[in-house]
């Protein structure tokens, strides 16, 4: 008898829709035949993978799911691959996790096959495992190892995040409880689903509750839209860069179809925003739009969801909310004390049976991330009037000025607030006065023009509750990547060729 939860839960959905592609719907039961026969195709002749590493290329969807479904119940750890990833990225997950099977589809033949050639793992595609009687599959503790995901830090190359099966149900209990899933509940699923947010957030807590998963390849805003409108949801999760688009989006409509659209989304029972900071003008705009406040959440790989604004409550603009069921949570100082008293920033430790189990084969950074059992997640936070408030990654985006800790997110989402400013980079750069002093490059919107003094008046209004930024670089015109962001390492390199700030 398998042990692993989600499964378990899925049994007792039967019939119910799981999973909807285009026009096509998908059964529970169908979820679960299908995943027997994957892991029966992965077992051959073994009774039970023991923890063998299985990659799989799978696009979202009922095959996504039958082959992570699978890979879990035929003994194996699920090592989901990016779908946008480059050969070497590829190669690198592989090889790291040292798996010798890999899943994928006919249609991804062609980004798999060189690797294949070259590193000699077996190959199944999902569409041709054959239907037949599944094999006797072996029973699954909940202590074993179930999925490896991959999250690349500030340096060196990508860590693998080992999870438990227990790990797993630990993180979507919590969410499950804290956010009320509930069996007639329907959600779109646009997220890369080789990341936590829709795995765990999206795909599995809906799977465990018996939900509807509509599953999309990525965010297309017209078909969705147009489902949102039909009020075919009731639960929306989305990074915030999806909600910006929204925002344009519903303001470029005709104002029929825009009431029509914001009744779609007025009438969720739950909307959430992860993954990024959320601004708090785009929390505002949403709402005074839609009329619903959106829960902002924090959570990293390594931990699964630690903090969310409540459910039933204030869920406050700029704030990360409160601790999750079974999640302990501390604010550790620079100096190694405990913080207690609020106002006060520190670094986010998490302890409790969400946290993962280790990096794949790297005890040195395994040991190192933890604190006498605490994980140590390397983001600072501040506890405000009973909420947490993430001012950002300790490396990166704290910037020590004159004796405070200043928050470079916190100045980037003010900043963006101004008309004239498309995109943005704050970062600290050594005074010999203030320690470190603030930077901030900006890249404007055409044929726009502001000056170092019409900037820093404006900064002396808005900014008022942060400390005024005491030099200010602003650069126009910087390079940028595919998806129109500035490219870190092109302002990086600004700031070292300049000299007069």
């Amino acid at each position: 008898m398998e042990m692993i939860a989600l499964i378990g839960q899925a049994a007792s959905h039967g019939d119910a829709v799981a999973i909807r592609q285009g026009q096509t719907e998908f059964t529970y039961r169908q979820l679960l035949k299908r995943s027997a026969l994957v892991a029966s195709a992965i077992l051959g002749e073994r009774k039970d993978l023991q923890e063998s590493r299985v990659a799989y290329l799978v696009p979202g969807g009922f095959d996504y799911v039958t082959a992570q479904w699978g890979i879990w119940r035929s003994g194996g750890v699920a090592v989901p691959l990016s779908l946008s990833a480059t050969e070497p990225e590829l190669e690198y997950a592989i090889t790291d996790s040292d798996s010798q099977i890999v899943l994928t589809t006919r249609t991804l033949r062609d980004k798999i096959a060189p690797l294949r050639e070259r590193l000699g793992f077996k190959l199944h595609f999902v569409e041709d495992i054959a239907e037949s009687d599944p094999n006797p599959l072996p029973v699954i503790g909940p202590d074993r190892r179930a999925m490896i995901l991959y999250t690349s830090g500030t340096t060196n190359k990508p860590k693998g995040v080992v999870s438990t099966h227990a790990t797993l149900q630990a993180q979507i209990e919590a969410l499950i409880q804290a956010w009320h899933w509930q069996q007639d509940d329907s959600i779109p699923l646009f997220l890369p689903l080789h990341h936590i947010h829709g795995i765990v957030n999206v795909l599995s807590c809906a799977l465990w509750s018996g939900a509807t998963v509509d599953s999309f390849s990525h965010f297309e805003a017209d078909v969705i839209l147009e489902r949102v409108t039909d009020q075919r949801y009731s639960v929306f999760m989305a990074v915030p860069t999806i909600y910006v688009k929204l925002i344009q989006t519903l303001h470029a409509m005709s104002e029929k179809n825009r009431k029509r659209a914001v009744q779609g989304f007025a009438q969720m029972r739950l909307m959430v925003s992860g993954s990024a900071a959320l601004p708090a003008s785009v929390h505002q705009q949403w709402t005074a739009l839609t009329g619903q406040a959106l829960l902002e959440r924090y959570g990293m790989t390594e931990i699964g969801m630690a903090l969310s604004n409540p459910y039933e409550g204030e869920r406050r603009p700029g704030a990360v909310g409160q601790p999750l069921p079974n999640v302990e949570l501390q604010l550790k100082g620079d100096a190694g004390e405990i913080i207690v008293k609020e106002g006060t920033a520190g670094e986010i430790q998490v302890r409790g049976p969400s946290v993962f189990l280790e990096y794949w084969q790297n005890p040195k950074a395994t040991s190192e991330s933890f604190d006498d059992g605490w994980f140590r997640t390397g983001d600072i936070a501040v506890l405000e009037s009973g909420y947490y408030r993430i001012m950002g990654r300790q490396s990166v985006d704290i910037i020590k000025s004159g004796g405070y800790k200043l928050s470079a997110l916190e100045i980037e989402s003010v900043l963006l607030d101004h008309e004239l400013i498309e995109q943005c980079a704050v970062v600290g750069m050594a005074d010999d006065t203030w320690g470190e002093s603030v930077a901030v490059a900006c890249v404007l919107t055409q044929q726009a023009e502001l000056n170092l003094q019409q900037l820093k008046d404006w900064c002396r209004d808005c900014m008022s509750p942060y400390k005024i930024p005491k030099r200010l670089l602003i650069v126009d015109g910087l390079p940028r990547n595919a998806m129109g962001k500035i490219q870190k390492p092109a302002v990086s390199k600004l700031f070292d060729q300049t000299n007069d700030h």
